[in-house]
């Protein structure tokens, strides 16, 4: 008669460990975070968007302006925000910060028809916003949503 051999098993204390230390380190990436607030925005076709950068930033602007050409009369407003610098002093974060580039810039494009979101795209950086971050965040846009040029 053969034996069963028995696996080897990791004590519940080490094993609770390391499932702990992969969600964590799983959910700390640079990847973009999209929310489409109205539904039908994503099957309406826009003929046009108004640009509004805050704190405004001309290098951000001409950037845009050469992904698309942007109306003052238009009714859809882009909001891009931003924030370069971040710091964070909380104790919590202190294991992220060492294990990993702890993000220290954000970078937001929201869709608003007046006062109302429709659209948002949000992504932590480790470096100041550039042309490529806007490209890429423009590009999801109009894959996201129906952009006429």
């Amino acid at each position: 008669m053969k034996s069963i051999r028995r696996m080897p098993y990791l004590p519940l204390p080490i094993l609770a460990f390391l499932l702990f230390l992969f969600l964590f380190l799983s959910g700390c990436g640079n990847h973009a975070q999209v929310h489409v607030y109205d539904r039908n925005i994503s099957q309406t076709e826009l003929s046009c968007l108004r640009l509004r950068v805050f704190p405004p930033n001309p290098s951000i602007e001409k950037s845009m302006l050469h992904l698309y050409s942007f109306r003052n009369s238009c009714p859809y407003t882009l909001e891009i925000s931003y924030e370069n610098g971040i710091r964070c002093n909380s104790n919590a974060n202190a294991a992220r910060k060492t294990l990993e580039n702890f993000p220290s810039t954000y970078l937001r494009m929201e869709l608003r028809r007046g006062m109302t979101l429709l659209y948002s795209y949000y992504i932590d950086l480790t470096h100041p916003v550039d042309e490529d971050d806007l490209r890429q965040g423009f590009s999801r846009l109009r894959s996201d949503l129906r952009l006429k040029q």
